[in-house]
C-alpha cells in the first residue's frame, strides 16, 4: 500500500483535462467528461479460493478505507453511495451517463467528495468484476453527478 502516490495520482487526475474520447490512459480509463485510475490491481483467482478470495477482498477495502480516511483529512467524510440501484436502472434500459453506467456492472459502492471550489467528484471504490478475476482499488475524477 502506497497512500503517498495515490495521494498524488487523485490530484494528476483532479487537476488533469478529461480525453476527448473514450479509452485508455496512462493509468486507466477516461472520456468526456471522467478519468478513472487503477490505483492497485491484484492477481487473479483462476482456482477460486474462498479463504484467499475473501482476504484479499478485505485486504482492498482496508487499503480504500486508509486512502479515504486522508481524503477525510482534506475534504471532510465522505458521501457512502451505493451503486446497486444504478445497475438495476441501466439493466432496465435507463440511459445512465458514464463513469457510473460502466462503474456500477462492477463497483458496488463508492466514497464520494466533491473537493471545495471545483465543479468535479471524487469517488474511491473496489472493483471486483467475478470470483477468478483481480480486486482492483479505482480512484475516479468526474464532472458527471452521480446518478
Amino acid at each position: 500500500m502506497d497512500i503517498a502516490h495515490w495521494l498524488t495520482t487523485i490530484d494528476l487526475l483532479c487537476a488533469r483535462d478529461f480525453p476527448a474520447e473514450p479509452g485508455r490512459t496512462d493509468g486507466g480509463t477516461g472520456g468526456p467528461g471522467y478519468l478513472i485510475a487503477e490505483l492497485q490491481t491484484s492477481g487473479d483467482f483462476p482456482d477460486y479460493d474462498g479463504a484467499r478470495w475473501e482476504e484479499t477482498a478485505d485486504q482492498y477495502e482496508a487499503d480504500r478505507d486508509g486512502l479515504t480516511e486522508r481524503l477525510t483529512d482534506r475534504w471532510g467524510p465522505p458521501h457512502r453511495i451505493s451503486l446497486w440501484s444504478t445497475l438495476e436502472r441501466s439493466m432496465d434500459g435507463e440511459d445512465i451517463p458514464e463513469p457510473w453506467a460502466s462503474l456500477s456492472a462492477h463497483v458496488p459502492d463508492v466514497h464520494l467528495w466533491r473537493p471545495p471550489g471545483t465543479a468535479r467528484w471524487v469517488a474511491l471504490g473496489v472493483s471486483q468484476w467475478d470470483k477468478e478475476l483481480p480486486f482492483q482499488l479505482l480512484a475516479v475524477v468526474t464532472e458527471t453527478d452521480p446518478p
